[in-house]
């Protein structure tokens, strides 16, 4: 339990930077899963139109610490790649 006043402090910064953290990564996610449903139902422009909207997301948390930048860059050539192979 924080005992000093800057502890206290640091614990309310915390709970609230987590929150922060916590929606901007849901966000992402949500961004994501509309790719993942737009690859699997076959839609090669809703896939790509769904891809280019998740971009800026994912850049986003890189630039806000939620994310590592390879992590993003992992996601996003796995993802273009899904897309460029729908038929």
């Amino acid at each position: 339990m924080a005992n000093t006043p800057q502890s206290k402090k640091r614990a309310r910064q915390n709970e609230r930077r987590t929150a922060v953290n916590k929606a901007r990564k849901s966000r992402i996610r949500t961004f994501l899963r509309k790719v993942e449903e737009a690859i699997s139902s076959g839609d090669k422009s809703a896939a790509a139109t769904a891809l280019q909207s998740a971009q800026p997301e994912l850049m986003r948390g890189v630039s806000k610490g939620i994310l590592h930048k390879n992590t993003a860059a992992r996601k996003m050539s796995r993802l273009s790649a899904r897309v460029k192979a729908i038929a």
